[in-house]
């Protein structure tokens, strides 16, 4: 091997290693377009089956099956919004107005009484909290100006929306505009499994965001009942978020209840401890327990079995180590990305013995 033929070979590695870098920062560059790609695929999966159903079932034409999954989709989100701008809108303005010494005194009381009620050394806890000044050093002024800037948000919020919804237009209408962007990288010899791939996945993942809005739904009314019962103001919009948040795998419904706690007790600020905030705390408590052993013993294994086909500890695996690598992301993603590499080595390595073992199922 001559200097030559070495130099070539470094000037090949650094042309490799300049051109990946330049890809990487291209697709930071353009990571909004990527978030909004990645976003229109699951709505485009979530409107699969409901496209398949008009067009089988009802013998609509694609177009026309389209525009009535967008629509029912475009009719969802603005029944989400005028659910929860009003009430962002009208928060926004009463915090605006606050009397935030009124503010800081209900939280010193509600902290008194909690003291008081749960006969604790209030003397020692006092002092200690005077000392760290973490109740007179909190910024209430920061919450309506956290309030305004999420509305003035809103603005972006809307162009994202409609770069989302265009998106996911054609990838429902061009079921292999997708697809066929893959196959232009794949070798010619290797297309027929890839679509197979594709379509099997598609098909699962299909089943699983479908089972993701069902779960969500049923978390959805089963908060809604509950803090109707008990009489707490805003029920619906905390029980939508609260059942949101259970995206995220394990974290999701600890976020939820804390959430909801919180919510529930704010929205009593002032009041008694022992007779109002403490009583509504306990059937919050309740509700939230009772909705997760549903969600744990019926919605999450229905889910799991019969759409990505995987075991409860196979998946908790894979959910945990996505998390400790990649975060909250890698939890939400971790089960859609898990199943289509499943897919994968089944189509191009069913020979292995660890792969048969982990796609005996698919």
């Amino acid at each position: 091997m001559n200097s030559n033929t070495i130099s070539k070979g470094i000037i090949k590695a650094l042309g490799i290693i300049l051109g990946i870098f330049l890809l990487l920062y291209f697709l930071y560059q353009i990571k909004s377009v990527l978030v909004y790609i990645a976003i229109a695929v699951v709505i485009s999966l979530i409107g699969r089956p409901i496209v398949i159903f008009l067009r089988r079932r009802l013998k609509f034409n694609m177009i026309l099956a389209v525009i009535t999954t967008m629509i029912l989709f475009i009719g969802l989100l603005a029944g989400l919004i005028s659910l929860f701008i009003p009430l962002v809108v009208e928060q926004g303005q009463n915090l605006s107005l606050l009397n935030y010494e009124q503010l800081q005194t209900n939280i010193e009381n509600l902290y008194r009484e909690v003291v008081t009620y749960f006969e604790l050394n209030r003397i020692d806890i006092e002092e200690s909290i005077k000392a760290s000044g973490f109740l007179t050093n909190l910024d209430y002024s920061a919450i309506p100006n956290f309030l305004n800037s999420f509305v003035s948000g809103l603005g972006s919020f809307s162009i994202g929306l409609f770069s989302v919804l265009f998106i996911s237009f054609f990838f429902l209408k061009d079921s292999k505009l997708f697809e066929d962007g893959i196959l232009t990288f794949v070798a010619d010899d290797k297309e027929i499994r890839v679509k197979k791939s594709i379509t099997k996945i598609k098909d699962l993942l299909s089943r699983y965001f479908v089972g993701l809005i069902f779960q969500i739904l049923i978390l959805f009314v089963l908060y809604t009942i509950g803090l109707l019962i008990i009489g707490v103001d805003n029920a619906i919009v905390i029980a939508f978020l609260c059942a949101l948040v259970n995206l995220v795998p394990y974290v999701g419904p600890l976020i939820g209840g804390f959430l909801m706690l919180l919510l529930t007790m704010t929205t009593n600020l002032g009041a008694s401890f022992s007779e109002v905030i403490l009583p509504k705390a306990g059937f919050v408590l309740i509700i939230l327990t009772v909705a997760q052993l549903v969600d744990n013993f019926f919605s999450q294994p229905f889910i799991f079995s019969k759409s990505v086909k995987s075991h409860p500890l196979e998946i908790f695996l894979i959910i945990i180590i996505a998390g400790i690598l990649f975060g909250i992301i890698g939890m939400i993603v971790a089960v859609p990305t898990y199943t289509a590499l499943k897919v994968i080595l089944k189509e191009f390595l069913s020979e292995n013995k660890i792969v048969k073992r982990l796609t005996k199922d698919i």
